[in-house]
């Protein structure tokens, strides 16, 4: 395990800490956050933070330098990523890592273990001063788009991890229940996959379960721990594909982990691609 990973414990601690930025990602509106937040930690929607303002695309090296720096996070912070659901903070540190941010690290329980453990709360929103930063050196190996993953489903060694809910493997809902069923134009999967929900990674709190679970589920799948297979992620939006890739990459130190970014919105909408239901 690398020390992309703190506890709730070592944010505490670190909570006073002026080289520390807290970051929390919203998944929809700061409802949450403005009910009670980490002291000091700033709030950011997660499509505003992670997409190109005009385009289906993550943002740059120099998008994401300019959002944090609005943010008064700067070159020399760490930033600890937290949400309301766990699965939004690990895309936004996949996205960072890809846009060449470093010094990001990732709350184990996010926002849930936080609050579950009765970690200290503010209503106090900072007004942060907005700071110049450098853009990163951009990096996408860990990134697959569809045309790759297409011309090489079959191709041996590889395994592709379906993240989302039963329903949604099962080819019942195009996404989980019981939310309205919306986000693609067919039901089913991409031909081949082995489903991994990602809850199955975390605990009830939302706390990564041990290195020895994690690669133990992965055997249950067909992933042997001393395996050299790459792994492909995906689920609807890519949210939960990155919770699992960090799982792989930062936890069990896979280092053939990509996610597939268009996830099921795209390949379920797509004319001509393939499905299996």
């Amino acid at each position: 395990m690398t020390n992309a990973l703190v506890t709730t414990e070592w944010l505490r601690e670190h909570i006073d800490d002026p080289t520390i930025r807290i970051l929390e990602v919203g998944s929809f509106d700061d409802r949450d956050y403005r009910l009670g937040h980490a002291p000091g930690a700033v709030w950011a929607f997660w499509q505003e933070l992670c997409w190109d303002d005009a385009m289906r695309l993550l943002a740059t090296p120099a998008q994401m330098a300019k959002r944090l720096g609005a943010l008064g996070i700067g070159d020399d912070h760490t930033v600890v990523l937290m949400s309301n659901e766990a699965q939004y903070a690990t895309y936004a540190y996949w996205t960072m890592v890809m846009a060449g941010v470093t010094g990001v690290r990732l709350l184990d329980g996010s926002r849930t273990a936080w609050v579950a453990e009765g970690r200290p709360l503010t209503v106090e929103v900072p007004e942060p001063r907005a700071v110049d930063r450098k853009a990163g050196v951009a990096d996408s190996s860990m990134r697959i788009g569809r045309d790759d993953l297409l011309r090489q489903l079959d191709e041996p060694g590889r395994v592709v991890v379906d993240a989302r809910s039963p329903e949604e493997f099962r080819g019942e809902r195009v996404m989980p229940f019981p939310k309205f069923d919306h986000g693609a134009q067919r039901k089913g999967r991409i031909p081949g996959a082995v489903h991994l929900y990602y809850k199955n990674l975390l605990n009830l709190d939302e706390t990564f379960r041990s290195p020895d679970d994690i690669a133990a589920t992965l055997e249950r799948i067909g992933v042997k721990p001393d395996g050299d297979v790459e792994m492909v992620t995906y689920c609807r939006l890519s949210h939960r594909a990155t919770l699992v890739w960090f799982a792989m990459t930062e936890i069990l130190g896979r280092s053939r982990v990509r996610v597939y970014d268009g996830s099921w919105t795209e390949w379920g909408s797509m004319v001509g691609m393939p499905i299996e239901t």
